[in-house]
C-alpha cells in the first residue's frame, strides 16, 4: 500500500447536515449523455470542453414555451458574447434563433455562418462607422447607443440617400443594485425621450424599437416587470408625441443558469428563478401597460440557455500539502479557463468513487500566478494522479472571455443528442500562437 503521512485536521460537525457529513459524501459523475469522461478526455486531450446538444435544446425550448404561451409574437436572439463557437451557434440558429452581436466580429462571424443582416441586431458602445455602414447596408437592426452614434447614423443615411430604421437602448433604474447606467440612453432623467426628440427632429432615422439591457445574472422578476413597465409607458409616449410606430420592445437577456453565486448561500433551485417565472413578470407588464397594438417582445437571453449545457474535464497532475494542512490538488484547467471562477462556486464531481475520508481541500489550476484558484475550500477524499474531475456549469462565458496565457487553449467538443461526441475546436499549438508575429530580420 502507498504510504501517506498523517495529518490532524480540525473537524468542523457544523459542515454536517440532514443529507450526511461532508466527511463521507462524494460527488461523483462518470459520464456526459452517456459518454465516459475517461474516454472522452483520453481521446481529445485534458482538460476539454464538453457541450450537451440535447440539453441546449431543452432549455431553448423550455424558456420558448414559457414566452411563447403567454404572448404571442416572441423571438429569440442569440448572444454572441456569451459562447461564439460556430456549433454552437448553429445548434441555436437551427432552433430558431437569430444573432444578436456587440462588435463587427461577431458581426462577421454571424455572416459567416449565413445569417442574414436583418436577422442580425448590431449592439454595443463601440461600433466604428465602417462596419455600422455595412450593418445599415445589409439591413441589421441598429441599436443605438449614445448620441455620437446618432450623428454617425444620419451621416450614413445621407450618403445612402435614404432613411435608416434604428433602436435606442435605454438604461433605468429597476430597484436592483447597483443599476447598469453605462448603456444607452436614460429613461428616468428623461435622456431616452430626448433622444428621441433629437431622432425625430433628424428627419434621417425612423425608430422602430426600444431596448434595455438590465444586467448580468439577475435574481429578481420584480427589476424585468419594472422594466418592462418603463420601456412600455416610453413606447407609449414616443407613438403618442412623435408619430412613431414601435414594432418592438427588447428586454435584453441576464436570466440566471442554475450556477453558485459566490456570497449567496441558498442553493440555485431555491433563489433562480423559473422561465416561467421570468416569462409572467415580463408579459403580465406588456399586457396590463400597453396602448394600442401590442409589439413583438426580443430576447438576448445568453447565460440561461447555455450554462447548464457545457462542462470542463480536468485532470489531477499532483498534489501537495500546504502550510496550513490543506491538501492542494494541481490540475490541468486554472482560470486561464475558468474566467468566471472569480464569481462562482462550480460544482466539483469525480469520475468515481475513492477510498478515504475527504479533508478540506484546495484546487489549484497549472498557471505560475497564486490567484490559480477554481476552489479554495473543497472536502475531498485522497484522490490519485489521473483523477478525472467534471467541472459544471460552465456553457457561458468561457469560452468566450479564456486568455491564452502560459498553456494552450484546449479543444472543445459537442454531443449529439444521439451521444455521439464531435470535435467542434480543435487544441491549439505554437503554430495558432505564433502565425501572427514578425521577428525583425535584426533579432534574426
Amino acid at each position: 500500500m502507498k504510504y501517506v503521512k498523517p495529518t490532524i485536521n480540525r473537524v468542523d460537525f457544523n459542515l454536517a447536515s440532514k443529507y450526511g457529513s461532508p466527511l463521507k459524501t462524494q460527488r461523483i459523475k462518470n459520464d456526459i449523455d452517456g459518454v465516459n469522461v475517461k474516454e472522452l478526455t483520453e481521446t481529445f486531450g485534458s482538460p476539454l470542453f464538453v457541450f450537451s446538444q440535447r440539453q441546449i435544446e431543452e432549455k431553448y425550448n423550455e424558456f420558448k414555451e414559457a414566452f411563447s404561451s403567454r404572448y404571442p409574437e416572441v423571438e429569440f436572439w442569440w448572444s454572441y458574447k456569451t459562447n461564439y463557437l460556430d456549433a454552437i451557434c448553429k445548434v441555436f440558429h437551427n432552433l430558431g434563433s437569430k444573432a444578436e452581436v456587440v462588435s463587427e466580429f461577431e458581426y462577421q462571424k454571424a455572416r459567416h455562418l449565413g445569417i442574414e443582416g436583418k436577422d442580425i441586431i448590431f449592439n454595443g458602445p463601440y461600433k466604428p462607422k465602417e462596419a455600422l455602414k455595412v450593418a445599415v447596408e445589409e439591413g441589421a437592426k441598429i441599436h443605438i447607443d449614445h448620441w455620437y452614434e446618432i450623428n454617425d447614423l444620419e451621416e450614413i443615411a445621407e450618403e445612402l440617400g435614404r432613411e435608416i430604421p434604428v433602436t435606442i437602448r435605454c438604461n433605468m433604474d429597476t430597484g436592483v443594485y447597483p443599476a447598469w447606467s453605462r448603456f444607452g440612453f436614460n429613461i428616468d432623467n428623461g435622456e431616452a425621450y430626448d433622444a428621441v426628440k433629437r431622432i425625430f427632429e433628424g428627419k434621417k432615422l425612423i425608430l422602430t424599437g426600444l431596448h434595455s439591457h438590465i444586467g448580468t445574472f439577475m435574481l429578481s422578476t420584480e427589476a424585468y416587470k419594472n422594466e418592462t413597465i418603463k420601456l412600455i409607458k416610453l413606447k407609449n409616449k414616443i407613438e403618442e408625441d412623435f408619430g412613431f410606430n414601435i414594432e418592438y420592445i427588447d428586454v435584453g437577456g441576464g436570466f440566471a443558469s442554475k450556477n453558485r453565486l459566490k456570497g449567496i448561500y441558498q442553493p440555485p433551485e431555491v433563489i433562480v428563478p423559473t422561465p416561467d417565472e421570468y416569462a409572467e413578470a415580463i408579459t403580465n407588464a406588456i399586457y396590463e401597460y400597453n396602448k394600442g397594438k401590442l409589439p413583438k417582445l426580443y430576447l438576448e437571453t445568453g447565460r440561461a440557455l447555455i450554462d447548464e449545457a457545457g462542462y470542463l474535464l480536468t485532470t489531477v497532475f499532483a498534489s501537495k500539502r500546504l502550510p496550513d494542512g490543506k491538501k492542494s490538488y494541481i490540475v490541468d484547467a486554472g482560470v486561464n479557463l475558468l474566467y468566471t471562477a472569480f464569481w462562482y462556486n462550480f460544482e466539483i464531481f469525480l469520475d468515481k468513487r475513492y477510498e478515504g475520508l475527504n479533508e478540506p481541500s484546495q484546487i489549484n489550476g497549472p498557471l505560475c500566478m497564486n490567484i490559480d484558484i477554481i476552489n479554495e475550500n473543497i472536502m475531498l477524499p485522497p484522490l490519485d494522479r489521473g483523477t478525472v474531475m467534471t467541472i459544471w456549469p460552465v456553457g457561458a462565458y468561457n469560452v468566450t472571455q479564456w486568455m491564452q496565457f502560459i498553456r494552450y487553449r484546449p479543444a472543445v467538443v459537442l454531443i449529439d443528442k444521439d451521444s455521439n461526441p464531435h470535435l467542434i475546436r480543435e487544441k491549439e499549438d505554437l503554430s495558432d500562437i505564433i502565425r501572427r508575429e514578425k521577428l525583425p530580420d535584426y533579432l534574426k
